[in-house]
Formats: C-alpha cells, structure tokens, sequence
C-alpha cells in the first residue's frame, strides 16, 4: 500500500469521528513529514467552524520547520473561501505554512460553495496536489446525509 493511500485511510477514519451537521462536511486531515503524522484534526473538532485542516494546522507552530517538507492529506479539497470572514480559508492557511503537497479524495461539490477553488489555487501557487479519485466513495461515505450533486 502505498504512503498516500495508507495516510489517506487514516484522514477518512478521521472524518468518521465528525460530529454530523446538517450544514457542514466531515471531513479528515492529516499532516505528514518524513513519512511520520505529525498532526491530524478533523471537522468540528474543537469547535463548530473549525475545518479539518484548519484544526490539524492549529495543533503545530506556524514556523514549524517540518512543513516546508510536509504534506497534508485532506478527504475534502480545502476550502477557497469561508462563511465567516475571521476564518482563513484552508487554502490559505496551507499556502501560508508552506506546505508544498496537498493529497485529496475528492473535490468540493457545489452542496455549500458554488465554485470551489482550492485545488486550482494550490497549484497555481506552485502547491503538488494529488487526488486520490479511487477513495473518493469512501472519504465521502460519512456526507450521504448531505446533497452531494
């Protein structure tokens, strides 16, 4: 099994432990440098709004030097924009840790965001992201509650 597969089962177990909303995906994230998780969060984690990311982010320095070598597996592709506007869109957030590899299972379906483009800035900030198409039923199985069209 590859690295990216096995880190990735481990963000969907994740996912798994999301309080389940009516407004919101579960959705898993893991950090990983040297091929060792150094951090992990999960949507609602410590709070309401917390992202996946965003909490995973939040348990490291902002000048952690592993991050520069990182990457973050994200069931989901990371936010591009937030309903509240104290809240960095995950994107961001990763672009500003320097992270240079996004790994996820599936892209953001309009159910919440009409044009979701974390994927297409990542790149365009020169970020490697691969998806992992082939775990997409899985990382998604946790939102069928959600319009996933």
């Amino acid at each position: 099994m590859s690295a990216d597969i096995h880190f990735m089962r481990r963000a969907i177990e994740l996912a798994r432990l999301c309080p389940t909303s009516p407004t919101a995906f579960s959705v898993g994230a893991v950090i990983v440098a040297d091929g060792v998780e150094i951090s992990m969060g999960y949507s609602r984690e410590t709070d309401a709004k917390v992202h996946a990311e965003e909490s995973a982010l939040n348990k490291l320095d902002a000048n952690d030097p592993r991050l520069a070598e990182a990457t973050i597996y994200s069931t989901l592709e990371p936010c591009s924009q937030r309903a509240t506007a104290t809240r960095l869109p995950c994107t961001d957030r990763i672009l500003r840790a320097g992270i240079p590899r996004v790994v996820i299972a599936w892209r953001e379906p309009a159910t919440f965001v009409t044009n979701c483009v974390g994927v297409e800035k990542l790149r365009q900030h020169g970020v490697e992201v691969v998806e992992l198409a082939e775990l997409a039923e899985e990382a998604m199985s946790m939102n069928r509650h959600l319009d996933l069209s």
